[in-house]
């Protein structure tokens, strides 16, 4: 099938992004490698050719990589539809699955044969069956002049006839047309979708989330964070709905899994489906980042985590309840931490400072640039200027008010259950009660009243009175009387504070002796703040991200004009991309040097600490003591994860990690710490992802889960 390519996506960040030269930035659309990066990566090592990257002709890599719609990626290893992803991309219907006699959370899963699979309820699976350029149709009759609503609604439109036309030839696939480089380019994605996937292996949590929120993002990493699903298929083998007729689905490509390990410096790559990056930043964006949204972000889950930590430390009750919200919270205050410590380091703002008078002296340098581009990077500056106020305001709004429990409860209720303000029926009823259950099972009073007195006293501090950001509810609310005395009285009154209230509510409002939600204190509060943020925040907040939009697409442009021979790649958007690195460690700071594998070894010293998260299970304590390792040992351990180059985000966790060869070597499932900037500025320096070892993965399904079977039927020698 011939592939267009218009707009070669020549574009160079020169100062601040690497280009492709430099090998391990970017990801790349696997269409376009031919075109752009085949000949740097054999250079680095890749033994394959384009064609056995990505083809539409015959079976390839591509044709084994599987996008999750929960947000994840896969590998198939078998010619029987077994895939691998993370644990912790499973994680959701593993628990979905378990109950109090099967506890598979706990306990993990193995299925003996095909017949005791478990389906997993509403995952789906797609397969690329191929890419195209797709920006001749989508930008039909766009013009320069056009305003950006109207140009909006012709590439809807256009987008919509391009889908149906290809839905009337071929109803069998699904289309999605994704924008790339803000517009500047479009691209067309065909997939088959398989709804029905049954679990086959999951390890415990206390094997499959080792290290829990102790090791989040950190290096040294020991966790097996693998789960083995099969994808089922009709008779045809095509998709179909769960059926116990289903059969196991048969792919095009299944990876090949060597067992000979991994050494420092050898080339590795990913395939995968990474979620969302900001490449192409300028710096008043980077450094509103680094100076105000995440350090802002991070004072408030400061507030909130020391508020847990003080109960969760006298009381195990409330600390067994709290551990998961813990640990949830800490996930993005790490991570907002690492992103600004490396971002400071590499001087991101400066960077993009220098670009953009590079830039700026080119434009000056002709008069018709000066025409194009002269009212840009100012135009982009005031924008900018508008938004911080309203950055303030959703930093408050997400990590403040909605880290109060009861509050967050109420909103919810408003989108899940709207029926509760007016006259509920029974099925309102029944699912709030489910509602009410999940939310007060892990739910203690006492801290979520010191949450909200602190999380309404930092909206003062944050927003004074008369300020840009002020959110109006909050402003009434505040306006008399002391916090204290406010959160006492929602506590004595809303529904939302209580159990034994919320109970007793329900058995009245079953019984039909109340009717409705309408005058709950908190409830109200929580209307009041959600009508404020759609008819007022919202729409100023977009209005103004909707003007970025333009700008930004005419920046990549004049970078593209500015350096017409350099190459980039497009940011992040849950489409299939290839990025590639090396095995390697790192040095985070002086006199500390991280290696760049671990072993079994290292999961029994890290018990040893005595930390929550570093528990390990008797039988795999025992296989390690008893050297039980059959064939996945070597130098007297287990290998268990490694460490890459290679640029990966979120959506990234559950990819295939290959080596030159395509042969998988492991699965990624996160990055270290100080390289979390790499949604913005990637640094091969300092920028790692972790990967599990796939003879970890093995051992794990052979030896602790006794199920070669299903090692025999990947295929592996």
């Amino acid at each position: 099938m011939q592939r267009t390519l218009r707009y070669a996506v020549t574009l160079c960040l020169g100062l601040c992004l690497a280009v492709c030269g430099q090998a391990h930035q970017g990801m790349w659309l696997p269409s376009l490698v031919k075109q752009l990066n085949i000949k740097d990566m054999q250079a680095k090592g890749l033994k394959l050719t384009a064609e056995d990257l990505y083809s539409v002709n015959q079976a390839s890599l591509k044709d084994a990589v599987a996008q999750l719609g929960n947000g994840c990626t896969g590998a198939m290893v078998s010619p029987t539809g077994l895939l691998l992803t993370n644990h912790h991309c499973a994680y959701s219907y593993i628990q979905a699955l378990s109950s109090v006699a099967h506890d598979y959370l706990t306990d993990g899963y193995c299925a003996k044969n095909q017949a005791e699979e478990l389906p997993c309820q509403g995952l789906t699976v797609r397969f690329l069956e191929y890419m195209d350029d797709v920006t001749d149709s989508v930008l039909k009759g766009v013009d320069a002049v056009m305003d950006e609503s109207a140009r909006a609604a012709l590439v809807a439109s256009n987008t919509r006839r391009l889908v149906a036309g290809l839905e009337a030839k071929n109803p069998k696939l699904k289309y999605d047309v994704e924008p790339l480089f803000y517009g500047n380019q479009y691209f067309l994605f065909a997939y088959q979708e398989f709804t029905d996937i049954r679990l086959v292996v999951a390890p415990p949590s206390a094997i499959g989330k080792f290290g829990g929120d102790t090791d989040n993002w950190v290096w040294p990493r020991h966790t097996g964070d693998f789960s083995l699903l099969r994808v089922y298929a009709d008779s045809g083998n095509q998709p179909a709905d769960y059926s116990p007729a289903n059969v196991p689905y048969r792919p095009r490509k299944s990876f090949k899994i060597s067992t000979k390990g991994v050494k420092p410096g050898e080339f590795a790559m990913v395939y995968g489906y990474p979620g969302r990056t900001q490449q192409f930043l300028v710096s008043q964006a980077v450094a509103e980042v680094v100076n105000h949204t995440d350090p802002r972000n991070i004072g408030l889950r400061d507030q909130r985590l020391a508020v847990m930590r003080g109960y969760m430390q006298g009381n195990d009750t409330i600390r067994i309840k709290y551990a998961s919200k813990y640990a949830d919270v800490a996930n993005a205050w790490k991570k907002w931490q690492g992103e600004v410590d490396g971002l400071t380091r590499n001087h991101a703002v400066e960077e993009k400072e220098s670009l953009e008078r590079s830039f700026s002296e080119w434009v000056k340098a002709d008069p018709q640039r000066v025409k194009t581009y002269g009212y840009l990077l100012d135009s982009m500056a005031a924008v900018y200027s508008e938004l911080e106020p309203l950055n303030l305001i959703s930093s408050y709004l997400n990590q403040g008010l909605r880290g109060i429990e009861s509050l967050d409860f109420a909103m919810s209720t408003l989108v899940r259950v709207p029926g509760l303000t007016e006259r509920p029926t029974s099925e309102d009823l029944a699912a709030f009660q489910e509602e009410a259950n999940e939310f007060y099972k892990d739910y203690d009073p006492r801290v979520d009243r010191e949450l909200m007195v602190q999380m309404l006293k930092a909206y003062r501090s944050l927003i004074p009175k008369g300020s840009k950001a002020e959110i109006r509810t909050l402003d009434s609310l505040l306006s008399s009387g002391s916090v204290e005395s406010l959160v006492d009285r929602l506590f004595a009154t809303s529904i939302f504070t209580d159990a034994a209230r919320c109970s007793h509510w329900l058995a009245e409002a079953q019984a039909g002796r109340v009717v409705s939600l309408a005058d709950d204190p908190l409830l109200g509060i929580a209307r009041a703040l959600r009508a404020e943020y759609t008819t007022s925040i919202y729409p100023r907040s977009k209005a103004l991200q909707d003007r970025l939009v333009p700008l930004y697409r005419l920046w990549l442009r004049g970078l593209q004009a500015m350096n017409p021979k350099a190459l980039y790649a497009p940011d992040a958007n849950f489409t299939l991309r290839l990025a590639y690195g090396k095995v390697e460690g790192y040095k985070p700071r002086e006199a500390v040097v991280y290696t760049p594998t671990t072993t079994l070894d290292g999961v029994v010293e890290k018990e040893a600490m005595g930390a929550y998260d570093y528990v390990v299970p008797v039988r795999l304590w025992e296989l390690w003591e008893k050297k039980d390792f059959g064939r996945w040992g070597e130098n007297g351990s287990v290998p268990a994860c490694f460490l890459a180059s290679i640029h990966t985000t979120g959506g990234n966790s559950g990819s295939p990690t290959l080596n030159a060869k395509g042969e998988l070597i492991g699965l990624n499932f996160d990055r270290v710490w100080e390289g979390t900037m790499s949604d913005i500025m990637f640094d091969p320096n300092r920028c790692r992802n972790i990967v599990v070892d796939i003879r970890y993965v093995l051992f794990l399904i052979d030896k602790y889960a006794r199920a070669g079977y299903l090692v025999d039927e990947m295929g592996v020698k």
